[in-house]
């Protein structure tokens, strides 16, 4: 839901869950200095998948 630049999303997240992710293969190493994280094409698509179940209705 923060997704900007096609495949960053802003790091305001809870450390350990970024690192969480980070170690299933969804965003590349979010300790930078960056203020946001980018999205593997495997998390971009995980993440597409997870807004669709859980924030849209079925028809």
């Amino acid at each position: 839901m923060t997704l900007h630049d096609g495949c960053r999303a802003w790091k305001s997240f809870d450390w350990g869950a970024t690192d969480r992710l980070y170690q299933k293969g969804f965003i590349c190493d979010p300790a930078n200095k960056a203020k946001s994280v980018v999205l593997t094409d495997e998390g971009l698509q995980k993440a597409e998948e997870l807004f669709k179940v859980l924030f849209t209705r079925k028809a």
